[in-house]
């Protein structure tokens, strides 16, 4: 299947019966997936029924190398493999027992179906039982948004439920373990008592969020023997791959799972565990080694130069990364063989931020327009991206003519001026909601609206056309505006905007609409059309489409009779957005690589995505952010883990070594998914202006002197 030959080791992957458990490691990059996708398909050759294989990873996107695999089969009868998560796994299997588990697990409503929130529909719950407490005095230190208030509770059952320890105890963990001010334990207090009214909440309407799926799946599901007969005889096969970045509780179920199948594949990546602040577990995952009847290690990288593994060997060697971790070829240089003498990388300080954006870019126009490299081959990588660092960086590549795209998981849908536009022509076309946009609210969702429309020609048509009559908003048409400021803003502008007022005013006198089927109307009988905004905008195409999805979501959960005299769906979700909820995970985000672009994000979002490049740009490596933890005053996610002792307290000392790991594992996770040289800013000044000297900074220092034939210091 494969266009390009595999190596020895693969094929004796492939090859090998396929009975019995096998456990295959080794760093990123060294072409397990690979050989577990031809695996795959020679099992399904064989004659091996398609809907017999169950493939399991830890995130939905990590299965795209295998759904690739799979639409270039022409599969036989017999169904298709599973691709699933232990979350979609667990979701399918209370939809089905549901009329068996609901009444033992303590729903109030047995006989009624279950309702499944999204991160949405469960922060805008969360949000309607904490914010009357906030008049109480709950959470009175504590200085976050609050949609990050209610993700950090949720967090806290998230983690209860895949660590499988009671959620009524996650306030005594967190303070058994804070060595601190006593006002924080106040603080723990108040996110225990939101979160055992959050989950009361739910049992009380038959609402699961993520925690609640994975407790009534394992807790009373899993141990049932009509789920297990289910589960054992519809899958005879199991591919687990990434298993480093799961969770105990799959892990668990693996444990208890595998002598069932009649094969089994597990993956492990060395380095791993990024996604610890979700409740990975890379411990947890070894364990499973010892049930296999058959272990493989890859070693060889099918990436990384010689000169990037020499890098990645000393960088990760002075945060004390273990030596098992590292590929064959890493240890070259210790054998006394000779690495290259082309520079790895190169290093550039500067004295402030903007400096360092425009050397960036310059960079990316002389490896694009000089050394042809495809800008879809370059990743641009950061501890953080901030809103002012992702436009400086894509405007000045804009400038240059070189393409680029974002991605940034975090960014709530409220970020998005693609969002900002439909939601204030949302409120526009519904003015019985009460709700007012700003002058200036208005005046950015023209220019988003209408194509080639500058701000101040918005602001100018923004300020005469908008009224409020009657506390509703209102826009008057384009030709009562007097001739000579016609001509100003130009006819072109005021027939669109024409076009626009007209079919919100029609839609004024039509009924009421669902606002996504209202938002998927104004996208394609306006927004797209010639002389709008979204006509060639693919990006704000995607954000459409994104909203629609989550107001459609939004309002089949919440829409329902527990909601009966309250506001219209519409006008809560639109609140609940302006609230700064942050988005659900689309998969078309991840999934839809655009050609021959450069890829900005930050760096864990690059490592999830398991991208590989020929160039990478880390920024701002002086930035303390590329060690520090983000500031979580809710919750912890080493202290909410199987390894953190009952009872011992979170030191400064136990917080320098979590950094420095994870530091370790971060750089040499980015080191294994670049092929060729890796550029390095600093600024001596941060985004705030204070000076920067993080250890990421001074480890490259170190290495400068160890090996100045691989770095290029300027």
């Amino acid at each position: 299947m494969l266009s390009f030959p595999i190596t020895p080791v693969q094929q004796n992957l492939i090859d090998m019966p396929i009975s019995g458990n096998i456990f295959l490691e080794g760093p990123a990059g060294t072409g397990k997936t690979t050989a577990a996708s031809e695996r795959l398909y020679r099992m399904i050759n064989t004659g091996i029924q398609s809907g017999s294989i169950l493939l399991l990873l830890p995130q939905r996107t990590l299965a795209f190398p295998y759904s690739r695999s799979l639409s270039q089969l022409g599969l036989p009868a017999g169904g298709v493999p599973t691709i699933s998560t232990l979350a979609g796994l667990a979701k399918r299997m209370v939809e089905l027992f549901w009329p068996i588990v609901s009444k033992e697990a303590g729903f109030g409503h047995p006989d009624k179906p279950p309702i499944f929130l999204t991160l949405e529909t469960a922060q805008y719950y969360m949000a309607r039982i904490v914010r009357p407490l906030f008049d109480q005095g709950y959470f009175e230190s504590v200085n976050i948004q609050r949609n990050r208030l209610y993700s950090q509770i949720l967090d806290n059952l998230n983690k209860a439920a895949v660590v499988d320890f009671p959620y009524t105890t996650i306030g005594a963990r967190l303070k058994a373990a804070w060595m601190g001010d006593v006002s924080q334990a106040h603080v723990y207090d108040d996110a225990q008592e939101c979160a055992l009214l959050f989950r009361r909440y739910c049992l009380e309407h038959n609402l699961l969020d993520f925690s609640l799926q994975i407790e009534v799946f394992f807790q009373y599901l899993w141990p049932d023997q009509y789920c297990r007969d289910y589960l054992f005889s519809t899958y005879r096969h199991l591919i687990y791959d990434n298993l480093e970045e799961d969770t105990p509780v799959a892990h668990d179920i693996i444990r208890d799972w595998l002598l069932q199948f009649d094969s089994a594949l597990l993956i492990f990546d060395h380095d791993g565990g990024y996604r610890n602040f979700l409740g990975a577990d890379p411990k947890s995952g070894k364990t499973l080694k010892s049930l296999c009847d058959q272990g493989l290690e890859f070693s060889d990288s099918f990436v990384n130069s010689p000169n990037l593994q020499f890098v990645a060997s000393h960088l990760s060697r002075q945060f004390n990364l273990p030596m098992e971790n590292h590929t064959q070829n890493d240890l070259l240089e210790e054998n006394g063989n000779e690495v290259g003498t082309e520079p790895a990388l190169f290093f550039q300080s500067h004295r402030y931020h903007p400096q360092m954006h425009a050397w960036i870019a310059n960079q990316v126009a002389n490896l694009v327009y000089q050394e042809q490299v495809p800008p879809g081959e370059i990743a641009v990588l950061a501890p953080f991206l901030s809103d002012a660092l992702r436009f400086s960086l894509m405007d000045s590549l804009q400038g240059l003519k070189i393409p680029s795209t974002s991605h940034r998981p975090s960014r709530t849908l409220r970020d998005e001026p693609a969002t900002q536009c439909l939601l204030t022509l949302s409120i526009l076309a519904h003015p019985d909601w009460g709700m007012r946009p700003s002058k200036f609210d208005l005046a950015y969702a023209f220019v988003k609206a209408i194509e080639d429309l500058d701000l101040i020609r918005a602001q100018l048509l923004a300020d005469i056309v908008y009224h409020v009559q009657q506390g509703k908003p209102v826009l008057t048409s384009f030709d009562r505006i007097r001739p000579e400021v016609q001509e100003r803003i130009t006819f072109t502008f005021g027939s669109r905007y024409e076009l626009l007022r007209t079919w919100l005013e029609n839609y004024l006198h039509e009924p009421i609409e669902e606002l996504d089927h209202f938002l998927s109307r104004l996208f394609g009988e306006v927004l797209s059309q010639p002389g709008f905004g979204f006509h060639r905008d693919y990006g704000a195409g995607e954000v459409a489409a994104n909203l629609v999805e989550s107001a459609q979501k939004f309002r089949q959960v919440t829409g329902g009779e527990i909601n009966a005299g309250q506001k219209p769906v519409g006008q809560e979700y639109i609140e609940l957005v302006q609230e700064g909820v942050v988005a659900a995970q689309y998969i078309s985000r991840w999934q839809i690589k655009p050609d021959n672009a450069v890829f900005i994000a930050p760096a864990y979002t690059f490592m999830m995505s398991n991208r590989v490049v020929d160039v990478q740009f880390w920024l701002d490596i002086g930035s303390m952010n590329w060690f520090e933890r983000l500031y979580q005053p809710l919750t912890h996610p080493y202290v909410l883990s199987r390894h953190w002792p009952a009872g011992v307290l979170w030191t400064d000392v136990d917080e320098l070594q979590a950094g420095q790991q994870s530091l370790a594992r971060l750089i040499v996770g980015l080191i294994r998914r670049c092929r060729s040289k890796i550029y390095l800013a600093a600024s001596e000044l941060g985004e705030q202006g204070y000076e920067q000297n993080g250890y990421l900074l001074k480890a490259i220092q170190r290495l400068s002197r160890q090996a100045q034939d691989i770095i290029t210091m300027n």
